[in-house]
């Protein structure tokens, strides 16, 4: 019996997502083998222990926060290439607005796949260009005494935020609750990760568009 798309899809991204992994370890493991140079254990169980909690709970938050809005062909590409919440997911989102498409549905799934791949490999055509074009200038202009110094301190916040005001203009209701809750979080706990503020607003803007709704604001 002939495989369906997602069928396919899964199938293919297990594969190329085991073949990453190996990949990305072989990379430490081969510096090791050339130098003859082993970490001890005992450190590397005492580094795990410190990280593994993070890691293990920003995946599983990552994972359920992502997967609904990038579809099964983005998410597998988003995984490998990582980037995702500062381009791989902006990148889909802006496509399916442009396509007027929504998530959840097929043709989300091949807008969200073609923008995710075509992100990775523009990004890995422009990183390549700057490696060899602006190696010489670098270090000038991004120099603690540059006057533009502080423009590359800012770079996160000029996306997300020309992405977000798109957003926010349009449905600036239901877009205050999160944001004032994103502040205080923040304001309070300055070093709060990534993969925990997401599931907080996205929860947060859920709950407040749900009781916007049947208080008819919305």
């Amino acid at each position: 019996m002939e495989k369906s798309y997602f069928d396919k899809v899964h199938t293919w991204g297990r594969v190329w997502s085991v073949t990453a992994l190996c990949v990305m370890l072989c990379v430490p493991l081969f510096i090791c083998l050339r130098y003859d140079a082993w970490p001890p254990l005992q450190g590397v169980i005492k580094g795990l222990i410190s990280v593994i909690p993070l890691y293990w709970a920003t995946a599983v938050v990552e994972v359920t926060c992502y997967a609904p809005m990038l579809g099964a062909g983005g998410m597998y590409l988003s995984f490998v290439t990582g980037n995702i919440s500062n381009l791989k997911l902006p990148c889909a989102l802006s496509a399916m607005e442009s396509a007027k498409v929504k998530p959840n549905t097929q043709e989300g799934e091949v807008i969200t796949t073609i923008a995710v791949a075509v992100s990775a490999i523009v990004t890995t055509v422009i990183i390549a260009a700057g490696v060899v074009l602006f190696t010489p200038v670098l270090p000038l202009i991004t120099a603690p005494d540059s006057v533009f110094a502080p423009a590359f301190q800012q770079i996160i916040p000029a996306l997300f935020g020309a992405l977000g005001a798109g957003y926010f203009i349009k449905h600036w209701r239901i877009s205050v609750i999160p944001i004032v809750v994103g502040v205080v979080v923040l304001y309070f706990a300055p070093n709060t990760v990534v993969g925990i503020m997401i599931p907080v607003t996205v929860a947060v803007s859920l709950a407040g568009a749900h009781i916007m709704y049947k208080k008819k604001i919305i």
